[in-house]
């Protein structure tokens, strides 16, 4: 079967992925309300019982919304570092303690045929990490709320088939938004959101031939859309000396009200 994943929800109003293999399902965040979740879930043809866990990337609302109710309607165990356990602690309510789970930065887990592995990111959260998910030889690197992208994240994310990337906000539509300047300061620094140049920019560095799709994810509603972003994604890269053809490489959509279509790891 390999790895398949879907996007159930994307961008500054809530965040929720689904990936799974033939022996585990797992939801990467639970930014909305459980109900919407279970919404996306069944638009999916998954329910919550179906799911063996939870990974946290960091403590934001868009992220851990229906945390705890998505735990303690299905007796999920929680997997999050020490930093963001503690972050989270009275936002999400009880969960039991053999729920609780401790999975720290960099660390490597499995669950049965599917390995997950644990990465620091750069973004104003006490302990923020992406995870990348191996499946034999397939892999799939899921990484947003990115300030920047250090050494270490790309080592991380190198490589992927396919990858979940932050393309927050066209950097002039911020500018010129309605934000309070703190706000715009707090996007565009090192701890904020990576705007679709710098995606692009990064993509240029990891594209080497392996890298089948590139989803853009958490995109502003206010200060980006999402054929702007692509078409700066991919002019990024361009400008880099990177080009590439449609039938090697597609950069997909990602939505904030939708779920993506399933989509196999293994596919072209």
């Amino acid at each position: 079967m390999g790895i398949s994943f879907t996007v159930l929800s994307s961008g500054s109003t809530g965040n929720a992925t689904v990936v799974r293999n033939e022996d585990t399902t797992l939801l990467i965040d639970a930014g909305l309300s459980a109900k919407r979740i279970d919404e996306l879930l069944k638009e999916r043809d998954l329910s919550g019982e179906e799911l063996d866990g939870i990974l946290v990337t960091h403590e934001h609302s868009d992220h851990v919304k229906g945390l705890g109710a998505m735990a303690r309607k299905y007796n999920l165990p929680v997997y999050a570092n020490e930093k963001t356990w503690f972050a989270i602690s009275n936002a999400v309510g009880q969960i039991a303690d053999d729920n609780r789970r401790i999975l720290e930065t960099g660390a490597t887990r499995e669950f049965e045929s599917l390995r997950v592995e644990s990465f620091g990111i750069s973004h104003d959260a006490a302990e923020p990490v992406g995870y990348s998910f191996y499946d034999g030889a397939e892999k799939l690197s899921v990484a947003t709320d990115l300030g920047y992208v250090s050494d270490k994240v790309k080592q991380a994310i190198s490589d992927a088939d396919v990858l979940v990337l932050e393309s927050n906000h066209d950097v002039e539509m911020l500018r010129m938004g309605r934000y309070p300047w703190n706000i715009k300061r707090r996007i565009l620094s090192d701890i904020g959101h990576l705007s679709n140049e710098m995606a692009g920019a990064i993509l240029s560095e990891l594209l080497t031939g392996r890298t089948k799709r590139t989803y853009l994810a958490h995109l502003s509603r206010d200060h980006n859309m999402m054929e702007l972003a692509k078409l700066t994604v991919r002019g990024a890269m361009e400008d880099r000396g990177c080009f590439y053809k449609d039938s090697e490489f597609r950069l997909c959509d990602t939505y904030y009200d939708r779920p993506t279509p399933w989509d196999k790891v293994s596919e072209p």
